[in-house]
């Protein structure tokens, strides 16, 4: 059984992160930071539709504040989707403001409503934790889903990120006839690939959610990380693969039902071939962001000594312990897989990291 950390600890955005922050435009200036939201005056629970509780407080403002925490969340909102266009604020209105009070950094989520047609959006109002921020990133930079997320001191604000819920999914899904299991087998497959490359930790089901999309002959699915908290932070290297957690045992189960080895080789290849694209694509933003990473603390001295030691035995490599920060280990295991010795002759420019 893998122990996970009971409450990670927040880490403070560095300069080196605040300057990448700034080059690529994800750092802004905003209406409203986190701690406004602290100031809500009573709460109640949110249920889902079965009547459970869902560890979501819908929370209640002063009648004189709503009016200002309105047109500043909308404001937020405008600026996440539209670059700052006002012009989509007219008709857009703050419906509910939810808190919760699980996990680590406790975020705020705002539903967005339009007063013409009552279609609905959500955004997320968080912390700013170094951890998370690098994680986002990662994930925009080297896995298939873009990320849209912005920076305001020490608030983060995040878009919502459309999916089913995988312990929802793989509770009232997975057993329905119409599912294409070897299909969700492959991409859970890939999905556990690109979390242990990119090392992005704590991959239990709440943490991650299922996107179907509709073929003309079936259904594609798409296994997104939602939770990115737990980037590089953790020193057991099972930690960072999603197949060893028990909540992922039913998708598992039909990854050993229905991907012998030869498969699996397979389709881990097709995905370190495609995250191998995307960092040559991006590699001068990836190069950014690693060094800047690489001066950060992420974690704790015997965290980073126990993740050095597993991953240089894992992958026979004594590299690995040169490493000093969660950084280097995660710039050392991106090059150790994604990387294939250059020639002498085409040493120039073309070193990524």
């Amino acid at each position: 059984m893998i122990e996970i950390s009971k409450k990670k600890a927040f880490f403070p955005i560095s300069l080196e992160l605040r300057a990448y922050l700034q080059k690529f435009e994800r750092n802004t200036q905003l209406p409203i930071c986190y701690d406004d939201l602290l100031r809500y005056t009573d709460a109640f629970p949110v249920l889902d539709k079965k009547g459970k509780d869902t560890l979501w407080n819908a929370v209640i403002y002063p009648q004189s504040m709503m009016a200002e925490l309105d047109k500043a969340l909308t404001l937020v909102y405008a600026i996440l989707k539209t670059d700052g266009d006002t012009s989509v604020m007219e008709h857009l209105h703050v419906d509910r403001i939810d808190y919760c009070v699980f996990g680590n950094s406790n975020p705020f989520r705002i539903k967005i409503i339009n007063n013409f047609n009552d279609n609905y959006d959500y955004f997320y109002v968080k912390r700013a934790d170094a951890s998370r921020i690098y994680g986002l990133e990662l994930e925009h930079l080297l896995s298939p889903n873009r990320i849209n997320f912005l920076v305001h001191k020490e608030t983060l604000i995040e878009e919502h990120i459309a999916g089913i819920p995988g312990d929802s999914f793989i509770e009232t899904y997975l057993q329905r006839p119409e599912v294409n299991r070897v299909r969700i087998a492959k991409e859970f497959v890939k999905f556990n690939e690109r979390c242990f490359i990119r090392l992005l930790g704590d991959m239990r089901a709440y943490n991650y959610v299922v996107d179907i999309t509709p073929d003309f002959d079936n259904e594609q699915y798409r296994v997104r990380a939602i939770d990115f908290d737990q980037q590089s932070y953790e020193g057991k290297r099972k930690m960072y693969l999603p197949q060893f957690f028990k909540e992922n045992n039913p998708i598992v189960e039909l990854c050993l039902k229905y991907v012998n080895a030869e498969t699996a080789k397979q389709y881990q290849q097709e995905e370190r071939t495609l995250m191998a694209r995307r960092l040559k694509s991006a590699r001068y933003r990836v190069k950014d962001l690693i060094d800047a990473m690489r001066k950060d603390t992420l974690s704790t001295p015997e965290k980073i000594k126990q993740l050095k030691f597993e991953l240089a035995e894992y992958h026979q490599n004594k590299d690995f312990l040169k490493c000093r920060t969660m950084g280097d280990i995660v710039r050392m295991n991106l090059k150790v897989f994604l990387t294939k010795p250059l020639k002498k002759d085409q040493a120039r420019n073309e070193k990524i990291f």
